[in-house]
């Protein structure tokens, strides 16, 4: 392996540490506890290839005090997942970036997720139906072991359905091409926005999935990438519970 390898390694270890850190010190536990272990693996990669063994001692020190702090951390938030007390807030600041659904929903995706239950009563115009589908293909890519989707929405009562039928439509035969089956209702009624995951995780979004600002343009930054996308200001509250109840 060579020296600008490990460099590259030592600098990604260091930058994924530092957002644990951060991400620790705000209260953003089960986000940090996923970095820290992210981090504490590439550290471990560049401690096998370095030769210096007074590096190496080094490394192993930072080493053991990330994985102590990651598993006091674990400890706390099975604790409090167990006595069903855990509850965390992030705040999406106006035109902020970085938070695509990746970014906000991976930290709570396990390989023990296999169905997950959207409520949102805003997946029915051309950019709410895709925000819909990506965060359909974000839970594709993350866990291979999703089997079924539940929606629960409302129809624009105001406008043709076709659109918001067809879409859904399609998304269900596509979904169903990997082994996903898609359940779709309807509902009058409906107006609080919640994704509950079979793992325990919920998580509350102040504005749903429809949480990004429009681009500028179709070849602006941002329009394929919701890394770069600009959000409005809203609010996540992520819970856990043992029982997760279905639609």
């Amino acid at each position: 392996m060579t020296e600008n390898h490990v460099s590259g390694m030592e600098a990604s270890a260091v930058s994924v540490l530092k957002r644990a850190v951060e991400l620790d010190h705000s209260g953003r536990l089960q986000e940090s506890l996923v970095c820290y272990q992210e981090g504490i693996q590439l550290l471990i990669d560049v401690l096998k290839a370095l030769k210096d063994d007074s590096k190496r001692g080094h490394y192993r020190e930072k080493i053991k005090g990330y994985m102590d702090r990651a598993e006091q951390i674990k400890s706390h938030v099975n604790q409090m997942k167990e006595d069903g007390k855990y509850h965390e807030q992030i705040k999406i600041s106006e035109d902020a970036t970085d938070y695509s659904y990746e970014v906000l929903f991976k930290p709570y995706i396990s390989s023990a997720l296999s169905e997950i239950w959207v409520e949102d009563p805003y997946i029915r115009h051309t950019h709410q139906l895709y925000n819909f589908l990506r965060f359909c293909e974000m839970l594709l890519k993350s866990c291979g072991k999703v089997t079924k989707i539940h929606l629960l929405t409302s129809q624009d009562e105001q406008g043709d359905n076709t659109q918001q039928s067809s879409a859904l439509s399609e998304l269900r035969d596509s979904l169903g091409g990997h082994g996903v089956t898609l359940d779709v209702q309807f509902s009058s009624t409906i107006h609080d926005r919640e994704i509950r995951f079979d793992n325990g995780w919920i998580i509350k979004i102040g504005r749903g999935l429809d949480y990004f600002k429009k681009p500028k343009g179709r070849f602006s930054i941002g329009y394929c990438d919701y890394d770069l996308r600009h959000c409005h200001e809203t609010s996540v509250d992520i819970f856990h519970t043992k029982h997760t109840k279905t639609l």
